[in-house]
């Protein structure tokens, strides 16, 4: 594959993606090229520079896994990358439950791997990375001997990839559900049926923090999946958490993990839509001391920006509406393309709304088990903003 001229400054910078107009279609046509076909990478002037997966349906054309021209994809190639990946995640956690393996952020472009102790339940959104799926596998064994490996091959990412949507076990044996302990919490998370692949790692560090704001607290915890910030806000003290979700088995996990944690008696769930609740708890005269807002992505394009922030401003309004003069609202976002600033700017325009002083008491970010590539902004999306709302 060879480049347009000063196309290479990004890749020689650190980042990993090759667009389809970066690329001197006419020495390498890409419809000439196999989805998942690894080429070495020239720059206009025919340097070697990188070594990349192609896949000439996509707009991100290529991804580059290694700097070294010539170095094909091996067994032992990604077994130095996951070795790489466990020795980060052995660091911080002494409990084999996170994600072992975030994409670009591993250097494995595309594959998203979570551990659940003996579990892995890997995803592959790439061509290039689903054309080495034996290898990936391999590897995995390799380095983790876990009991099993289940694929979570679905999503709109594969779509775009042009992949087929499959759910398999893919080797030994894993169970329907396994119970993990996270931040001193005990979950049962559905490993085959749950979503995205299972759990949501990502959140860990930010949960813990909202166990410093929760003692004694009447706590509503919206878009609530398994009670991820519920249960953290009654380990740390809350006298009652609502948990609001519009899926029926993510308010029943909720609830099954609130009796886990001897719990129950302090918990509520209640199916329906977020905004829909939340208007009617509001209009019931209902307040508490805290409310956590952790909605899906409501910007999955550049172009759905616009609207995707006045669903921001439209959610934290209505949460803003259910706080006690006092209360703190955890807003967040896992939407690469709404930046800090607008996150808290959403928070600042609710709050101001209702007469509040808004105070930013805390910020939080992806935790450390999902790496940013330094090189690639989108690796950074998950941002929660803690505000207090003074009257």
């Amino acid at each position: 594959m060879y480049l347009k001229k000063n196309e290479e400054r990004r890749l020689l910078a650190g980042h990993l993606w090759i667009y389809s107009n970066e690329v001197d279609t006419v020495k390498s046509p890409l419809k000439m090229c196999q989805a998942g076909e690894q080429v070495i990478v020239h720059t206009s002037r025919g340097k070697p520079i990188a070594m990349a997966c192609v896949n000439p349906q996509s707009l991100i054309c290529a991804r580059v896994y290694s700097n070294l021209p010539g170095e094909m994809m091996s067994v032992e190639l990604i077994e130095r990358r996951i070795a790489a990946a466990l020795a980060l995640r052995e660091t911080f956690y002494n409990e084999p439950y996170y994600r072992l393996i975030h994409g670009e952020g591993d250097w494995l472009p595309g594959v998203i791997v979570d551990r659940y102790g003996d579990y892995l339940v890997m995803q592959i959104n790439t061509a290039g990375m689903q054309a080495v799926q034996d290898l990936l596998i391999e590897a995995l064994v390799l380095q983790l001997k876990p009991a099993g490996i289940f694929l979570r091959n679905s999503g709109a990412f594969r779509a775009l990839e042009g992949l087929p949507q499959e759910d398999c076990l893919a080797f030994g044996e894993v169970p329907d559900s396994t119970t993990i302990v996270e931040n001193g919490v005990r979950y049962n998370i559905p490993l085959k049926t749950g979503q995205k692949t299972g759990w949501f790692y990502d959140h860990r560090d930010n949960r813990l923090a909202l166990q410093g704001f929760s003692q004694g607290k009447r706590v509503l915890d919206a878009y609530s999946y398994l009670g991820g910030w519920g249960l953290n806000a009654l380990k740390g003290g809350a006298e009652h958490v609502t948990a609001v979700d519009s899926s029926s088995a993510a308010v029943e996990g909720g609830e099954c993990n609130a009796a886990l944690n001897d719990f129950a008696d302090k918990w509520t769930g209640i199916k329906g839509d977020v905004g829909a609740v939340l208007r009617n708890l509001r209009d019931g005269g209902e307040q508490f001391d805290v409310v956590v807002l952790d909605p899906p992505a409501f910007i999955q394009r550049a172009k759905d920006k616009r609207k995707g922030v006045e669903k921001y401003r439209s959610i934290n309004a209505l949460a803003s509406g259910l706080l006690a003069t006092g209360g703190v609202l955890v807003s967040c976002s896992c939407s690469h393309h709404l930046v800090d600033a607008e996150l808290q700017r959403a928070v600042l325009h609710a709050g101001r709304n209702r007469g509040y002083g808004v105070q930013l008491i805390a910020r939080g970010h992806q935790g450390r088990d999902h790496p940013v590539n330094a090189a690639i902004p989108e690796t950074e999306y998950l941002k929660a903003v803690f505000a207090r709302m003074l009257g």
